[in-house]
């Protein structure tokens, strides 16, 4: 699950430097006319050092783009490639975002800052290189419930607004402008991998693997490099797709090139938490296919992991590959019973047990059409909560839910007192009517405050 943050020192370490120049291309910032400060996480920015920041550096730093002190000279616009809803397309890359440094955190953890909406690239194509406001304050909920809900995910670690209008096709135009910096534990997709070996470049492929694995993974190469990454990233993403699906949360867009090699959810666009337990549910209005849907994640996922491993035949044979690849669908179900056992706070009576629960409480959510925040609250700690809700599925899960044993931790009034902490896109767009129509801020705020409140008491062991 997601680290607690703690304060650290400041500590540059720009590797990304040590992969030469086919990793990315050097950019220049946009020279945008006004910089106002609209959010800093200071809670994060502890963590590298960086909360010290004056709020005028702040701005020099995250909207002009100063470079930190020791740290990567020059922005770069990273290369790769990716299938888009499984079409490959060889002419993608960062276009509207770059890497803009790197530093420890306080774990030691090599970590990127990175933004969205900060120009245009090489890769830009006919895109304007820029971020809506609005596209910044849903990425800030996003990754705030995420966090709370134990997801691995990016940080959305600054959005400045910028002052410009901009025309786009689905909210009403023109529409502010805002830059976003993002801390992810890295940047390197699947995609990256992808280009390489459309390129046939066997040996950059076998340097960007021993990078993964030396300072992403924090492992010493074995005999087969490839292998020793793909089962790293199957074990990540396993837990990703299912940490998905107990927080309730569909991505939307799940293509190879938004799958980073460190299984940390990140980029979000037309992301969207679904009321009720319910497969079919999709984030993007474009899926017309449903291939993103709730229940096809983890399909998704592992299709790009297959992506992943076709690329690393350059430097592998096919046999340890393919065998990494047959141990996600295990390691995604074992992680969907620890993550569920996790959420409702009861302790494990042993695997066929666990499963019977999770099984019986996915019956009841679809069944009695439980919403997904309400059922983890009410029945939190192994309570069995009626509150309403029937049917023969929904009493047999309350049957099963009572064997189990609460995990221990301290006591806190939160879950006898509180209404679901929830993030539907009702509340996301009154959020933002609030700040589009009267500049109003204030319910973000409060937003944050309760989000942050509820991940608190989740992590109360």
């Amino acid at each position: 699950m997601n680290v607690n943050p703690s304060p650290a020192p400041y500590r540059a370490d720009p590797k990304i430097t040590s992969l030469g120049d086919k990793i990315g291309d050097p950019v220049r910032p946009a020279d945008f006319p006004k910089a106002i400060l609209r959010y800093r996480n200071d809670r994060w920015a502890a963590t590298v050092g960086l909360d010290g920041l004056s709020d005028a550096e702040w701005i020099e730093h995250f909207a002009r783009f100063k470079p930190l002190p020791d740290n990567l000279p020059q922005p770069l616009a990273l290369r790769y490639h990716g299938h888009q809803f499984r079409v490959y397309n060889p002419d993608i890359g960062d276009g509207r975002g770059f890497l803009f440094a790197q530093l420890r955190d306080h774990l030691g953890r090599l970590l990127d800052l990175g933004t969205k909406g900060s120009g245009t690239t090489p890769y830009s194509r006919d895109g304007d290189g820029r971020l809506t406001l609005k596209g910044a304050v849903r990425e800030i909920l996003a990754t705030e419930m995420l966090e709370a809900l134990g997801v691995e995910t990016s940080k959305t670690f600054s959005v400045i607004e910028t002052g410009e209008e901009l025309s786009r096709n689905d909210e009403p135009s023109p529409t502010r402008s805002a830059v976003l910096v993002r801390l992810n534990h890295s940047h390197i997709r699947i995609g990256a991998f992808q280009r390489l070996a459309y390129e046939d470049d066997a040996a950059m492929i076998d340097r960007l693997t021993r990078y993964v694995l030396i300072h992403l993974y924090e492992q010493e190469p074995g005999e087969n490099p490839a292998a020793q990454l793909l089962n790293g990233a199957v074990e990540r993403i396993a837990q990703q797709a299912a940490s998905f699906m107990v927080a309730g949360f569909v991505h939307g867009v799940l293509n190879s090139d938004n799958i980073n090699v460190t299984g940390e959810s990140f980029d979000y666009g037309p992301w969207r938490f679904n009321p009720n337990w319910d497969p079919r549910f999709t984030a993007a209005y474009f899926d017309h296919q449903g291939l993103y849907a709730f229940g096809r994640q983890a399909e998704a996922m592992h299709w790009n992991l297959a992506q992943l491993a076709i690329s690393l035949r350059l430097i592998s044979e096919a046999p340890p590959l393919v065998e990494a690849l047959e141990r996600f669908p295990a390691l995604f179900q074992a992680a969907i019973v620890e993550r569920f056992l996790w959420r409702l706070g009861v302790a494990s009576k042993g695997i066929e047990k666990d499963r019977a629960l999770v099984e019986a409480g996915e019956r009841a959510m679809i069944d009695a059409a439980i919403p997904i925040a309400d059922f983890f609250h009410y029945h939190r700690g192994g309570v069995q909560s009626e509150r309403g809700y029937g049917g023969e599925r929904y009493a047999a899960f309350n049957e099963i839910l009572g064997q189990f044993e609460p995990v221990a931790s301290q006591p806190t009034p939160y879950w006898g007192e509180n209404e679901p902490c929830s993030m539907l896109i009702d509340e996301v767009e009154a959020i933002w009517q609030a700040i589009a129509s009267d500049d109003d801020w204030a319910p973000l705020s409060r937003k944050i405050d309760a989000v942050r409140r509820f991940g608190a008491a989740l992590r109360n062991r």
